[in-house]
């Protein structure tokens, strides 16, 4: 499979070198440009491509960039995409990172803001893992107690691709619903970052609550310095 990645942060980093290593044909972007990455690159046999590069001609393409960077993303950058299938693994850190977003304030699920602003739908996965466990802890299939991660969207068959794919990586995949319940696995959540089995994560969207918790949300200060620990 033809896959970018765009943001080469914790996540981005880990899942260029996995799916490299799984034999797939890997691209990583960053803000940067592609000079910047060439260590990465040569560490794992991805190729290091401009942003509108890791977009083109893709099978799938993942956007792991901080919340408040979507914005700054070409304007166009998927206008030639086709049927690719594109992957949101973000989190929105109103106070640690990302500043106020009003609609994610007033309750739009997170996802359904960046399917509004890459002018795609998107399919929500790989946000409630830290990265090493992303890199460490795959397990084959039917392992007990095998971590699982929750895939929600509005496309049933990108579901599955994107289902396929983690299963690939060595984690069972639960299906979480369309985007709207998307919020089911944001911060704050009883999934996010627990790695939890496949029942203990259909446990944890059930109980989840919509109302964001103080950590998690916005207040008239300006974020402070935050690296995303995923």
């Amino acid at each position: 499979m033809k896959i970018g990645i765009i943001g080469a942060g914790n996540i981005g980093a880990t899942l260029t070198r996995r799916f490299a290593e799984l034999g797939h044909r890997v691209s990583v972007a960053n803000s940067r440009g592609p000079e910047t990455l060439r260590e990465l690159a040569a560490q794992t046999g991805a190729s290091a491509v401009s942003v509108t590069q890791a977009a083109r001609d893709k099978d799938l393409v993942i956007v792991t960039i901080p919340e408040k960077n979507l914005p700054d993303l070409p304007g166009d950058l998927f206008t030639d995409a086709g049927e690719t299938i594109i992957v949101d693994t973000g989190n929105y850190y109103p106070l640690q990172r990302d500043g106020r977003i009003d609609a994610i304030e007033q309750g739009m699920a997170e996802s359904r803001w960046v399917t509004q602003q890459l002018g795609r739908p998107v399919i929500k996965a790989f946000n409630t893992i830290y990265a090493d466990h992303l890199r460490d802890n795959g397990r084959p299939a039917d392992t007990p107690g095998r971590i699982a991660l929750p895939v929600a969207g509005d496309d049933d068959a990108a579901k599955v691709v994107v289902m396929q794919l983690i299963d690939e990586l060595g984690f069972d995949a639960v299906d979480a619903g369309n985007l709207d319940q998307s919020w089911r696995q944001q911060p704050g959540t009883p999934v996010y970052t627990t790695d939890l089995d496949a029942d203990g994560v259909r446990h944890a969207l059930a109980q989840a609550n919509p109302q964001r918790t103080p950590q998690w949300r916005a207040t008239p200060n300006s974020p402070g310095s935050f690296t995303d620990p995923r």
